[in-house]
């Protein structure tokens, strides 16, 4: 059995959720979705907390869903899901769609705290939460993911010019874009994000759940939560095709999405 993949500290009126994978880049396996459902909602049901920041140990945030780490596939030959579409289904919506849902409607403030890579899977995590503070060595990748926010995350047209492309969006873009609320040195990534969250933890508590409700429920009337579910749809399309293209042609399946190996050939190069 692997360390525990999530770590939770709290500091006064502050808990952090800490992603704690850094040998695998804070891959996103199910046992880590779990403890950090769990830890969220421990920290949402202190009374004592009003701000939570999620952050990961190590270079960077988070790379993604796990697709294949020992620990991941040593846990799904113990608690494997339905075979076939339906299980896929199944899988899917449970671990990237509902949790995700739920953490962004957290009754309290949240906090992402990312550095370095910050891909797919970790890009839902960054934007579930309220706010987002970057290190200036930060690294986005988005595509049509499970919680698909990214037209709202960012202007629609400039979302299908990064999509199309596969791109990686670095911290000063994704501040200019809106995803982002502040770029701060790596070194004071940590210090810079407990600062915003202190400050936070200084209004009142239930202006605090009241703003974050109007807010929310305000994108929800514009269409977001059923604009989310109803994109999962289109990436459960996206993957059955590609499994389906793979096998008329008889190749192997590729490990990543292709659009993951696109984004990091440009900027390796």
């Amino acid at each position: 059995m692997e360390e525990k993949p999530i770590l939770y500290e709290k500091h006064d009126r502050i808990a952090k959720v800490i992603l704690n994978r850094p040998r695998y880049k804070n891959a996103q396996s199910r046992r880590l979705l779990e403890e950090m459902d769990a830890a969220f909602a421990q920290a949402n049901a202190d009374d004592d907390v009003r701000v939570i920041i999620l952050a990961g140990a190590g270079d960077n945030f988070c790379s993604g869903h796990d697709l294949g780490t020992p620990e991941e596939k040593e846990d799904q030959a113990r608690r494997p899901f339905p075979k076939g579409v339906r299980g896929e289904y199944a899988r899917s919506r449970e671990m990237f769609l509902d949790n995700t849902l739920r953490w962004r409607d957290l009754d309290k403030p949240t906090i992402a705290q990312v550095q370095g890579l910050c891909i797919f899977g970790g890009w839902m995590f960054a934007a579930a939460m309220d706010l987002v503070v970057a290190s200036d060595d930060a690294k986005f990748l988005p595509s049509l993911l499970q919680y698909f926010s990214i037209p709202w995350d960012m202007p629609p047209r400039k979302a299908k010019e990064i999509l199309f492309q596969s791109r990686f969006v670095d911290a000063e873009e994704a501040a200019r874009l809106g995803f982002v609320n502040m770029v701060v040195p790596r070194a004071d990534l940590e210090t810079e994000t407990m600062a915003l969250a202190n400050r936070i933890a200084e209004s009142d508590r239930f202006t605090l759940r009241m703003v974050k409700w109007a807010v929310n429920s305000a994108q929800d009337a514009m269409g977001f939560s059923t604009s989310i579910r109803n994109a999962h749809s289109h990436h459960m399309i996206l993957g059955i095709g590609g499994l389906m293209q793979a096998k008329m042609q008889g190749k192997e399946l590729p490990k990543r999405m292709p659009g993951v190996e696109q984004a990091l050939k440009k900027i390796r190069k």
